[in-house]
């Protein structure tokens, strides 16, 4: 059973069969982003940062080849982690939205480090829609310095809405984000459609 189906519980069953199976881990799959969007440019400098931690970036545009991969790994105490290695291609340029994932079964919730090494740490929620679809929404979150683990204030937490569903009559999954703050608005969002055909152009993309 993967982390996802056990955090999600009974609901899993209520997913469209194919977010089923892509969240059973391994999992790959490419596409194009149709948009992707950050905040003002005085935050800039933190996008460049983010480079570093394969994190956050400072590009932006339309019509962008992605790439995802969903890989097992084992954490340092023998629990079930899942690396999430997301690449944005711009042009020659490939910049990375990485993150690794564990259950914590205590609280049923989805423990989200994000970049590498890791910069933030979030809390995530799995719910199931109504449709099949599925959404994943940022709570608690940390800044990580080393080993040290700071809790932020709400106001300067980000809250990150995923939606993901399959469109049946394209063959495609759907994915949108947003990254926003209660003082600054958007921070970062995306949003496109990638599928597991080996076929898919993912770059160049005409």
């Amino acid at each position: 059973m993967s982390i996802y189906k056990h955090v999600v519980g009974d609901d899993f069953q209520y997913l469209h069969p194919m977010l089923q199976k892509r969240y059973q881990i391994p999992f790959e799959a490419r596409g194009i982003m149709g948009h992707i969007q950050g905040g003002p440019k005085w935050l800039f400098p933190l996008f460049w940062l983010g480079i570093k931690y394969k994190l956050l970036f400072p590009e932006r545009g339309e019509n962008i080849p992605f790439s995802i991969k969903n890989t097992r790994l084992k954490g340092p105490h023998g629990e079930e982690q899942i690396h999430w290695e997301r690449i944005f291609h711009f042009g020659s340029k490939k910049r990375f939205f990485n993150a690794t994932m564990s259950l914590d079964e205590e609280r049923m919730i989805i423990k989200d480090y994000l970049g590498e090494p890791s910069l933030f740490y979030s809390d995530l929620a799995f719910t199931v829609s109504k449709d099949g679809s599925l959404q994943i929404k940022s709570q608690n979150q940390k800044l990580i310095l080393g080993k040290f683990e700071i809790p932020l204030p709400k106001m300067f937490q980000a809250l990150a809405i995923v939606k993901e569903s399959y469109l049946d009559d394209q063959e495609i999954f759907h994915i949108s984000v947003t990254v926003t703050n209660t003082l600054i608005g958007t921070v970062f969002a995306y949003e496109g459609d990638f599928n597991t055909h080996e076929d898919t152009p993912i770059y160049p993309y005409s």
